[in-house]
């Protein structure tokens, strides 16, 4: 039985099969996870509106990756979402590589994104696109 912080077994069945340089979305409950996610194994997580948040899913990642590199979905109008802000506080201060809203899509449907994962996350542009780092 597992005990660590992730125990869903599509989500380390997928995560234990990435290598360095795969990539992984974690999408908020906005995001087209069915027409944007390339081939990407894709894992509904929505339990209802707000559960559970980008954040918990990148906390319980975390716990069986290292992450070498991150990029978020900018907003058009030069605003910064606040998510932001928590996205580089949990990945250690990281520089956040932005994208626009097509560039990013775009992003997510390359062949080295690997698994692509739906939250109920209600915060717009908390979508996040991962590299995975060595062990």
């Amino acid at each position: 039985m597992l005990t660590g912080k992730c125990i869903h077994p599509d989500l380390m069945r997928v995560l234990s099969a990435c290598g360095h340089g795969d990539k992984v979305l974690i999408a908020d409950g906005n995001y087209p996870l069915a027409s944007k996610a390339g081939q990407a194994q894709r894992v509904y997580l929505g339990l209802r509106p707000g559960l559970p948040t980008v954040t918990d899913v990148l906390e319980a990642i975390q716990s069986v990756v290292n992450v070498e590199a991150a990029q978020v979905m900018c907003p058009g109008d030069g605003s910064q979402p606040e998510i932001f802000d928590q996205f580089r506080s949990m990945l250690g201060g990281m520089e956040l590589g932005g994208l626009g809203r097509y560039e990013f899509y775009d992003a997510c449907c390359q062949s080295d994104v690997k698994l692509a994962i739906s939250t109920g996350e209600q915060r717009t542009f908390a979508n996040l696109l991962i590299t995975i780092g060595v062990a």
